[in-house]
């Protein structure tokens, strides 16, 4: 098949790029490599994909309407996998312009190329931080998702909107995936897992919010792809099921579809400290700090829907993976 893979340049990204060249797609990668973090590191995951003959990378904007209707007008793409956008909780709360233009203006523009190009099927990534201010665990899809936490959270509550519009209007097939906080090799320079190695390699305090009485579904970034794969090669469909009168909204009479993708096992934050000090042979010193604005206590994922529809659920143990992410930190950072 020909993709396209938005965000190529990202964590997410740059792992289901490599892992559709390996299995024989063609991919366009599409970024704007901005400076949300270093710059460094997605070009580094991009020469990594650059030595496969069957990727391109498309250097762009989600908000330039014109370029977005270029690329799609010229790319005959089969499916598109779209997972860039301005990530980060906390960023969202002292530039949210950002992410109207990335996440709002972005997606629109996404969808048009869809409509116009025909794509035959749409995965974007949604968020488990639509659930917000939901004490009731594990989140499930068809929980209602009426109270953000942060500004993030609306966008990606919002582009759940947006989709079933256009595949109710259009009928596009369109699939969003609630991911659960993915680590792992690779990744994002701003979120906990990396700065809490870093921290802790460098002998740092490292802060703990919420005096470390936080949970997290922690999910592996291997996990992660196989799930978007499994869901990618298979398109939305109508629901005959759905009932208007008592709707669900993880479905729909359109080809709309809804999935978390979570470890489904949460894990304690001082655990995941206590796996990485396991993994380093160091001791964390810890800093520990209120609760952050935007921040939720726990989350945890029902991947049952996930599971009945590709037969897969991520499982890697929350040591397996750390150790796996410390060996590779070390060696790409020395």
């Amino acid at each position: 098949m020909s993709l396209l893979v938005t965000g190529a340049a990202g964590f997410i990204g740059f792992h289901l790029c490599r892992r559709l060249l390996a299995r024989g797609d063609r991919v366009t990668g599409f970024d704007n490599c901005n400076d949300y973090y270093d710059p460094a590191l997605k070009r580094a995951r991009l020469e990594q994909l650059a030595a496969s003959p069957g990727f391109r990378f498309q250097a762009g904007d989600l908000a330039d309407r014109v370029g977005m209707a270029a690329l799609f007008a010229a790319g005959g793409f089969t499916r598109v996998a779209h997972l860039a956008a301005q990530a980060g909780v906390r960023y969202s709360l002292t530039n949210p312009q950002a992410y109207v233009d990335s996440n709002l203006v972005g997606f629109a523009n996404v969808l048009e190329g869809c409509r116009q190009a025909q794509v035959q099927h749409l995965v974007y990534a949604s968020s488990s931080s639509v659930y917000g201010l939901d004490a009731r665990l594990p989140f499930r899809e068809s929980d209602h998702t009426d109270h953000p936490a942060s500004f993030y959270a609306a966008t990606k509550k919002a582009n759940e909107a947006m989709a079933h519009a256009y595949s109710h209007l259009y009928r596009l097939p369109v699939t969003g995936l609630r991911f659960f906080t993915v680590y792992g090799s690779w990744g994002r320079p701003d979120m906990a897992p990396y700065l809490f190695t870093r921290a802790i390699l460098a002998g740092e305090a490292i802060r703990v919010f919420n005096h470390g009485d936080m949970q997290r579904d922690f999910t592996y970034i291997d996990d992660i792809v196989e799930g978007v794969l499994r869901v990618l090669d298979r398109p939305a469909q109508p629901d005959p099921a759905w009932d208007a009168a008592a709707p669900d909204p993880s479905r729909s009479s359109a080809p709309y579809r809804l999935y978390n993708i979570g470890n489904s096992q949460p894990v304690e934050l001082l655990r995941f400290i206590r796996a990485i000090e396991s993994a380093t042979g160091r001791r964390a010193v810890l800093d520990h700090q209120p609760m952050q604005p935007g921040d939720v206590v726990a989350t945890a994922a029902d991947v049952s829907a996930l599971t009945t529809a590709t037969g897969f659920a991520p499982a890697t143990v929350i040591e397996d993976g750390v150790a796996r992410m410390v060996a590779w930190h070390r060696e790409y950072y020395r």
